[in-house]
């Protein structure tokens, strides 16, 4: 049996108007460690005041569990070829558009990750074989449909 990972994602009208599509996107995210967090609709999608910009959007929430997920394999590999990783800083961005089955969907996420090691760093095709094996092993990408890559920062 795999792993099973839950959230508790709540929402409550809270006496609004809601037949007039205007109601408030703004909700609750809640994890098992006690993390709580607010979502909303992306502003891009649902204009504010329905949607909350200071909150985060499952869109956004993608393209960071990408990029943390690259991140924890690529820090893992990193240790056990003897590389002390000092920094690991991604500044990742997914891109959406009309998928091939011509439904919106992300269409490429980019990892742009600014690494500073301690001691002597991987060459390039070390430190390319280390992107490329941290990408085999991310559980999220490989459920993706869209590309993700590594571009320089």
């Amino acid at each position: 049996m795999g792993h099973r990972y839950e959230a508790e994602i709540a929402w409550t009208r809270d006496g609004a108007a809601f037949l007039d599509n205007r109601y408030s996107r703004a909700h609750t995210w809640r994890f098992d460690g006690g993390v709580t967090l607010r979502g909303s609709s992306s502003p891009a999608v649902v204009p504010a005041p329905m949607s909350d910009p200071s909150a985060v959007d499952p869109e956004e929430a993608l393209v960071a569990a990408a990029s943390s997920c690259h991140m924890l394999w690529f820090l893992s590999l990193a240790a056990k070829r003897g590389h002390v990783v000092e920094r690991y800083v991604d500044r990742a961005y997914g891109v959406m558009g009309k998928g091939a089955d011509g439904k919106i969907a992300f269409t490429k996420i980019a990892l742009r990750p600014d690494i500073a090691f301690a001691g002597a760093a991987p060459d390039a095709a070390a430190l390319a074989a280390l992107h490329d094996e941290a990408h085999a092993s991310c559980f999220i990408a490989s459920s993706l449909k869209a590309p993700v890559v590594v571009e320089s920062p």
